[in-house]
């Protein structure tokens, strides 16, 4: 039976405030009050949020607000931003990695329903419903003016095959059509899965009758679907974009309906967003046009707003997100593995600084046995926040840690050995700094466990307060250093001691109970025999 993870997540502290700048359903806002007070706070212009935006801990939108650089630049207590809904082109990445916050979206809540508002409006499409419906509220019977065509046999061309694509080619199917689809990152064996035919962009346009799209939008896709584009559809084809506005080319797409090379569009997404009544999408009746409704729905919205709630909180507890945009992704069969070692390698990072670790050059990360089997980016990510943020004051956290390192000049090397050493799987930390140069951490009956500390072995679980002394092994030291703790009325918790030889260099570990005052912590480190103290908080 595989590990699960360790519940190392907690209450979010107190005062934590967040700022809901669109409407999300009831639910979600009544799952964030579980972390602090909640503000809803909608229709904000970009200064009204910049002016505000200081005083909250995390941010949730839909597609209206725009979290633009400088709202996350004055976002100085921001430690979780959330997308009730799948893209997150309304939000600056860039500038949200950079200040080590974390994004987080809801890629699955509207999925069955943006698959089928794109197959209603192909239908739609198909028997010409739009036209019919108004020429028939103006009083004229046209029933022979209307005549519309059957989907069965017909092309489906799906350009994306990412869960919204893959769930209309499903349906599609289901009303008999054939369905290729371009999407360079997915695999032939993913679209095998999926039940359609893998084909370039060039195929997938020559062959559709009908063509959807369902990418992201990047400076890669913006406007990639243009006249040229449009030109290699088959004359009377038919093009919908219920993915993102921007993805096509609108003022071509409009000409290309109006010269009579396509049948029709449907268009329920746009480059700018509400519509101005000159736009050219509005003065073609063969142009099915719908406001931004492909998640409009109330399972929909529920289901996004509650997955979103429920990653903000779990971040702001100091748990992991499931759909964490600007993170290394785990994939669902790495989970129980990968989750439980994160909280360690954050320790481990952080206890490399507290025990004076300073001066860092390079960073060498060793994965041994079962962890080794999967992509450690998360892992080490968590390691070098654990060891920077003790020492920038700028926020630095496991979404910005890498570019900070680098950004500093810290060299980094990953390892990974299949082979076990001494544990059945493992991370090594070594660095080349000041203070400490290795430590070693594994789980024991899935409980993350520090085993080793420059050569000492040790057995210490990384959380609470410690004091860390090295010093010489001989009779009295222990005595001596629990005398000043009970004189100062310092309870200890655990004791531990590490040492090369008899008489020779140890290490003492003391976990305790109470604060340990500055003048404890002189009265320690000036015993006779003691080398070097550190206090430490785990």
């Amino acid at each position: 039976m595989p590990l699960e993870p360790p519940t190392r997540t907690s209450a979010p502290p107190p005062g934590v405030r967040i700022l809901v700048a669109d409407p999300i359903a009831e639910d979600g806002v009544t799952q964030l009050r579980r972390a602090g007070a909640v503000d809803v706070r909608l229709r904000l212009s970009e200064a009204e949020l910049i002016a505000i935006v200081p005083e909250y801990d995390a941010l949730v939108v839909r597609s209206q607000t725009k979290v633009t650089a400088p709202v996350i630049a004055a976002g100085v207590r921001l430690r979780v931003v959330g997308r009730a809904g799948v893209g997150v082109d309304n939000i600056d990445l860039a500038a949200a990695t950079a200040r080590g916050i974390l994004v987080v979206n809801a890629p699955t809540g509207n999925t069955v329903a943006a698959a089928e508002h794109t197959v209603a409006l192909m239908l739609a499409l198909a028997r010409n419903v739009a036209p019919a419906d108004a020429a028939l509220r103006a009083g004229r019977w046209e029933r022979t003016r209307w005549v519309g065509t059957e989907l069965r046999g017909k092309t489906l061309a799906v350009i994306g095959l990412g869960k919204i694509g893959a769930e209309v080619a499903r349906i599609a199917q289901g009303l008999q059509m054939r369905v290729v689809a371009h999407d360079p990152l997915v695999a032939p064996g993913r679209a095998e899965q999926v039940g359609v035919h893998l084909v370039d962009l060039p195929t997938a346009l020559a062959e559709a009758d009908v063509l959807t799209v369902h990418t992201p939008l990047t400076d890669a896709t913006r406007g990639f679907i243009g006249a040229a584009e449009l030109a290699q559809l088959r004359p009377g084809a038919r093009v919908l974009n219920v993915g993102r506005g921007g993805l096509i080319d609108e003022a071509a797409l409009a000409a290309a309906v109006a010269s009579g090379h396509l049948a029709g569009a449907a268009v329920d997404v746009f480059a700018a967003e509400p519509l101005r009544p000159d736009h050219p999408l509005l003065q073609d009746p063969r142009i099915l046009v719908t406001p931004h409704l492909g998640a409009s729905t109330v399972e929909a919205q529920l289901s996004v707003a509650t997955d979103v709630a429920e990653q903000v909180v779990a971040v702001l507890g100091g748990g992991p997100a499931r759909w964490a945009v600007n993170l290394p992704q785990i994939p669902p069969e790495a989970v129980h593995i990968v989750e439980p070692y994160r909280w360690l390698c954050r320790q481990l990072g952080s206890l490399y600084s507290q025990l004076g670790g300073g001066g860092v050059r390079q960073v060498t990360l060793t994965y041994r046995g079962a962890v080794a089997e999967v992509d450690p980016a998360i892992l080490t990510a968590e390691v070098l926040g654990g060891i920077l943020r003790h020492f920038i004051q700028e926020p630095v956290t496991v979404v910005n840690a890498g570019l900070v390192a680098h950004e500093r000049g810290i060299e980094l090397v990953e390892q990974r050995a299949r082979e076990p050493r001494d544990y059945a799987s493992s991370v090594e930390l070594r660095v080349d700094g000041d203070g400490v140069q290795e430590l070693v951490g594994t789980l024991a009956s899935g409980e993350p466990r520090v085993v080793r500390l420059d050569g000492f072995h040790l057995d210490l679980d990384p959380q609470g307060t410690h004091l860390f002394f090295r010093h010489q092994d001989r009779p009295g030291m222990i005595g001596a250093i629990g005398s000043a703790l009970g004189a100062a009325n310092v309870n200890i918790a655990e004791l531990q001691l590490g040492r090369d030889r008899p008489r020779g260099q140890a290490v003492m570990l003391i976990r305790v109970d109470d604060p340990v005052p500055a003048e404890l912590r002189t009265r320690l480190a000036g015993l006779d025999g003691v080398a070097a103290l550190h206090v430490v908080e785990l």
